[in-house]
């Protein structure tokens, strides 16, 4: 069977591909920028092809994906930097929908929110609009209504995870109280896969949900019993949706444009009505508690296979990164460093692609953590997203507040691009390159100022630079164990 895979390299995207592939089934799969795609393990399999596709602008010949069997709409834009995300996520649909009604489509999967209350938020309301556009289309629909997903990764999930780890007492909003039917990623996936081609499930929508129906409250609270801390959480009626977003924005790993957005759908109920696709698929409902646990075995084991953090959509709507991958030197300002690697060079490479999230900098921490605090002030991203592998890192990863543009570990080479707030553009960029039979280290980083107030940012930070950078590159050439 073919299939055509949207959103393949989002959250449940990624996590959907290998089920597919694993099933037997061919897969085409729907990327902004192929230079984003993983390379390696599964994603080098035979039965993947990419068609690259922007749904926001000109589509490209129908004639790449004619045969297909079965399409998953996997796209929203809800943490959109830039634009109206209901607009954005009403053309996406109609497009998708130009694209395969001229194939042999049998069925169109859409994974959604459950909306069955009469006030929506914006976000579930776009949601619902989208259903509706679908619907209209001849191909059969099959809509897969979820709640709270709960898996490593996920936006709930890390936020959560955020709240309670961060924070033994909590003065929170009032909408902790509100009802929600969490769901496990792993029934998630059951559900999607379940539905493939099967005619009982066309021209109907099913709402999905485990079986314990919570407050936003009771579920801090589990989590942190499953974690073994003990919390206090006070609920207050005098937080206005502004302070929740900031509240949510300052402590917690998610942009201030997702958190405005999650306020606004977290004073809706989403209870599901029924169970009866899980009953129609035979799938064993998982309690929020046992999520929790086998989320944190995904994260111990090193295993979590994707982050929502790692969407472009997490920081820019609309932006390639391959208007970046190319470092610019004209009217640029340049630190570079260069130190002859004595040891390993393997052991250098492996440093460098360990950068970054609980491992640190490698130099003057510190004074990364206070940039990335001042960042989160003036409605950056801070350092909070951290990285989704350890020890590996693919194309379009986030690194802190970093976005990978280059993982090349075959020429050793790995280019990082600033996603926080600055007068100006700012690359950082680690190469390994041999000389006359030796191997150096080659550390640049760039900054492309703007105007006036560009300048004198890079030379207010410029002593800082000396040491860090430095710094930096020194201990890279050094054996670290976690």
């Amino acid at each position: 069977m073919k299939i055509l895979l949207t959103g393949a390299t989002g959250y449940i995207g990624k996590r959907l591909l290998p089920i597919l592939i694993e099933k037997g089934h061919e897969v085409v799969c729907c990327v902004r920028d192929k230079k984003r795609f993983p390379t390696e393990g599964i994603y080098s399999n035979s039965k993947i092809s990419l068609l690259e596709v922007d749904f926001l602008k000109e589509l490209p010949s129908s004639n790449a994906v004619k045969d297909i069997d079965a399409a998953y709409y996997l796209i929203h834009s809800m943490s959109s930097g830039s634009g109206d995300f209901a607009e954005m996520e009403e053309a996406s649909a109609k497009n998708f929908l130009k694209l395969v009604e001229s194939t042999s489509v049998k069925q169109i999967i859409y994974l959604t929110g459950i909306t069955n209350e009469e006030k929506l938020s914006k976000h579930l309301s776009s949601r619902k609009n989208v259903e509706d556009i679908l619907n209209q289309s001849k191909v059969p629909l099959t809509a897969i209504k979820a709640g709270i997903i709960v898996g490593s990764g996920s936006a709930s999930f890390e936020i959560i995870r955020d709240l309670v780890e961060k924070l033994p007492v909590m003065i929170a909003p009032k909408w902790l109280n509100t009802k929600s039917q969490p769901i496990a990623i792993r029934n998630v996936l059951e559900c999607l896969s379940g539905v493939l081609l099967k005619k009982e499930t066309f021209n109907r929508s099913f709402d999905i949900g485990g079986p314990d129906v919570l407050s936003y409250k009771e579920m801090l609270m589990q989590f942190a019993e499953v974690r073994g801390f003990k919390r206090y959480i006070f609920t207050v009626p005098v937080m206005t949706p502004r302070l929740s977003s900031y509240w949510l924005y300052f402590v917690t790993s998610t942009s201030y444009k997702l958190a405005v957005n999650l306020v606004d759908s977290m004073k809706v109920e989403v209870i599901a009505k029924d169970n009866e696709l899980e009953k129609m698929l035979g799938i064993e409902p998982i309690s929020y508690k046992e999520a929790v646990r086998l989320a944190f075995q995904k994260i111990e084991q090193n295993s979590v296979i994707s982050s929502w953090k790692d969407s472009l959509a997490s920081s820019y709507a609309d932006n390639s990164l391959l208007e970046h991958i190319n470092v610019p030197t004209d009217g640029c300002l340049i630190d570079r460093r260069e130190k002859k690697i004595v040891g390993d060079p393997e052991i250098v490479l492996q440093n460098i692609w360990s950068i970054g999230g609980k491992r640190g900098w490698y130099y003057g921490n510190r004074l990364w953590k206070m940039r990335g605090f001042l960042d989160k002030m003036v409605g950056g991203v801070g350092l909070r997203r951290g990285r989704t592998h350890p020890h590996e890192i693919n194309t379009g990863d986030t690194l802190d507040f970093w976005r990978v543009l280059a993982a090349d570990k075959k020429n050793r080479r790995l280019l990082l691009y600033a996603e926080m707030k600055l007068p100006g553009e700012a690359w950082l960029e680690f190469r390994i390159i041999e000389r006359k039979g030796e191997n150096f280290l080659q550390q640049t980083a760039t900054f492309r100022p703007e105007g006036l107030a560009g300048r004198l940012y890079w030379y207010s930070v410029l002593p800082f630079h000396f040491f860090v950078f430095d710094g930096m590159a020194g201990n890279l050439l050094k054996p670290v164990v976690d």
